[in-house]
């Protein structure tokens, strides 16, 4: 029996992120995609952002767009698609940009989930070129998000910036320095911003996902290593994207208000 890769509220209950503005980064697919359209359905209207697949990126916005119905004027859709590269200062403001000029409303939620993984090697044989790639978009993107941000999202409640970091933070796995490196410094930044929105009544998070039966988790890895990793979850399975939208929902809305400089596994119990 197939089940829906988001938890709806009920009908009759409120929306929760009614008539606010949401970027997620990097979610033409994968966790992005299942949070992009898991906010849509709390309310949200939401920017889909996307670097190089253009055509899939309007498949998520058509997606929320046919599924959830405008708010307030019928002519403004629910989700509009921007491309832009976190790694490019001058890409972060048109995103912001956009939001504020199609939805007429300043932003409420960022979430950062454009990322990079390396190839799975030792740190002796990764290339200089593959480290300062990785780097470049999940440190320096996290960097330029969180900057913008702290000047662009809606002050005084509700505002929300929400971070994906990786569970190999705590796991330190091997054949995964670069990466998990990336991570480590993302959930820096994250406890360190809190403190520094003080203030501003706007939460910085991260959300941490175990292994995750996504394209980028699954591409390059063979049959038994995914077998491997998935006996260390006591589930016996891959993480899903509709695992981790959930979280990143709750943080979004006002009943997570509470959370801040967190950074929070999401992984089944994965070790």
């Amino acid at each position: 029996m197939a089940t829906n890769t988001t938890a709806n509220p009920p009908s009759h209950m409120p929306l929760p992120l009614k008539d606010r503005v949401a970027i997620v980064t990097g979610s033409s697919r994968g966790i992005g995609k299942a949070i992009v359209i898991h906010l849509a359905s709390l309310g949200a209207k939401v920017v889909v952002n996307y670097i190089s697949n253009k055509d899939q990126a309007d498949l998520v916005a058509n997606e929320i767009n046919s599924s959830y119905p405008s708010h307030g004027n019928g002519n403004t859709p629910r989700a509009i698609v921007v491309q832009a590269d976190v790694s490019e200062p001058a890409h972060i403001k048109l995103l912001f940009d956009e939001a504020e000029r199609i939805f007429g409303a300043q932003v409420h939620v960022l979430v950062n989930s454009a990322a990079i993984a390396d190839a799975k090697t030792s740190i002796v044989n990764t290339s200089l070129e593959d480290f300062d790639r990785t780097f470049s978009v999940n440190c320096r993107g996290t960097f330029l998000c969180c900057k913008e941000a702290v000047n662009r999202i809606k002050r005084g409640g509700g505002g929300r910036i929400i971070l994906l970091s990786s569970s190999l933070v705590r796991t330190l796995k091997p054949n995964t320095a670069p990466y998990t490196a990336t991570k480590v410094a993302v959930e820096a930044l994250t406890k360190i911003l809190a403190k520094e929105l003080k203030g501003t009544s706007i939460t910085a998070n991260c959300v941490a996902p175990g292994p995750t039966a996504t394209e980028m988790f699954l591409t390059g890895r063979r049959e038994e290593e995914i077998k491997a990793v998935t006996e260390q979850c006591p589930f016996g399975r891959l993480g899903e994207t509709k695992d981790v939208a959930p979280l990143v929902g709750f943080l979004a809305t006002d009943a997570g208000e509470w959370i801040n400089g967190q950074a929070i596994n999401v992984n089944g119990g994965y070790v």
